[in-house]
C-alpha cells in the first residue's frame, strides 16, 4: 500500500456502497455535496460523511468554487487513478494510483536523474 494507513481501512471505504457512489458521482467532474446527494440520491449528511471518510484516505480533494453570486462552496474530485487490490498469501495488498500533474512528474523525474 502506498500510506501507513490500514489496509482493513481502506477495504471498508471502498467497500462502503455509499463512498462508492460518492466516488462515482465525482469521477467525471469535480461536484458539490449536494449535488453528489442529488445525484446519487443520499441525504446530504449521508454525503459529507462519505466525503470526510474518502478525504481521510486521500480519495477525493476538495477545490472551492464561487457561483455567480459571490457565494463560495466546496466541489469535490477525485484524486486518484485507479487501485488494485491482491490477495496473496492470506494478505491483502492494496495499490492507489494517484493523479499526478504534468510539472510535479517532471520535477521527480529531474530530481531522480540528477542523484
Amino acid at each position: 500500500m502506498d500510506d501507513d494507513r490500514p489496509i482493513e481501512d481502506i477495504l471498508d471505504t471502498i467497500g462502503d456502497d455509499n463512498a462508492r457512489a460518492v466516488l462515482a458521482a465525482i469521477s467525471e467532474q469535480p461536484r458539490s455535496a449536494s449535488e453528489v446527494a442529488e445525484e446519487c440520491d443520499l441525504s446530504l449528511p449521508t454525503v459529507y460523511r462519505r466525503i470526510e471518510m474518502l478525504k481521510d484516505h486521500e480519495l477525493i480533494v476538495s477545490e472551492t468554487a464561487v457561483a455567480d453570486d459571490g457565494n463560495h462552496y466546496d466541489v469535490f474530485k477525485s484524486n486518484f487513478d485507479g487501485t488494485v487490490i491482491r490477495l496473496r498469501d492470506d494478505e491483502y495488498d492494496v495499490r492507489i494510483y494517484r493523479k499526478e500533474n504534468i510539472p510535479d512528474r517532471f520535477s521527480s523525474l529531474w530530481d531522480d536523474l540528477s542523484r
